[in-house]
């Protein structure tokens, strides 16, 4: 059964972004829980800020999951990524993501891979970049398994990065490199910019497919943009995803009209 989730932050320097919730875990665990979701998805600035014992007893409290932890905290606070011309910043950038996957692992959730990959700039040629980008996901993704949960990697739009933009590239790419454990983050406003066809994509990528961005064209909730929901619903179900439908949306009109909207466009093409 696919399933919901909606993000919240905790990291200050992500203000402005694509994030629903912003006042807290115990404010967004209760009003994910009041409008349905199964889980929320949580941006933290790194894995020491989350208090573990505190995260349990809310999720159990309002019968919620941990979807996924993202790890951008580590670019936005440190300026670290995975293709950083400097070994130093390049093991520090995996050793933040390192800590997220045991964060996560703890909640069976997966951690996410998106702006810490960086790109190819200055002396890092693009093969260079993605050499150094193959041997992190096969390493991170090693460490992943032991938690029996998948790593998530995220291709992002030409304008964030210029190792891998186009989802079946990024699939190719794990496959041609052969990195186990490691699935895709397809997240709709990216590949709105970068696929001829959102559902022809998800339905190519298949098995890959591990958690999708539930965001509309205009990076605000499903239904305020002109994505075609339908199409994406019917190709998730056809390749047999059980995910998460994951609103990181910016959150307007407001966090709670933009989550509202979330959970009712997904229950409109998934009832319960």
């Amino acid at each position: 059964m696919i399933k919901s989730a909606i993000t919240v932050s905790l990291v200050a320097q992500a203000k402005g972004g694509p994030f629903v919730y912003w006042d807290g875990l115990a404010s967004a665990a209760a009003s994910a829980a009041k409008l349905g979701f199964d889980a929320i998805e949580i941006f933290a600035p790194s894995a020491a800020s989350i208090d573990r014992p505190m995260l349990h007893a809310l999720l159990k409290q309002h019968s919620l999951s941990a979807a996924a932890f993202g790890t951008g905290g580590g670019w936005l606070v440190h300026k670290w990524h995975l293709t950083h011309a400097d070994p130093a910043i390049r093991s520090q950038a995996r050793e933040f993501i390192r800590a997220i996957i045991d964060l996560g692992g703890e909640f069976r959730a997966p951690a996410i891979i998106g702006s810490m990959q960086g790109k190819a700039e200055g002396e890092v040629t693009r093969e260079q970049a993605m050499t150094w980008l193959a041997e992190a996901l096969a390493d991170l993704g090693a460490h992943a398994a032991q938690y029996g949960v998948p790593l998530l990697y995220e291709p992002l739009n030409r304008y964030e990065t210029n190792l891998l933009n186009r989802q079946l590239d990024a699939a190719r790419f794990l496959e041609s490199r052969q990195i186990p454990n490691v699935k895709l983050l397809c997240d709709l406003f990216h590949m709105n910019i970068e696929e001829v066809s959102n559902a022809a994509t998800l339905r190519a990528c298949g098995p890959h497919v591990g958690h999708v961005h539930f965001a509309d064209s205009n990076r605000q909730a499903m239904g305020f943009g002109h994505t075609d929901t339908t199409s994406v619903i019917e190709a998730l179900k056809a390749i047999g995803f059980t995910g998460y439908l994951s609103g990181e949306i910016l959150p307007l009109p407001d966090s709670d009209a933009a989550a509202a909207q979330t959970i009712n466009a997904i229950r409109t093409h998934l009832p319960r």
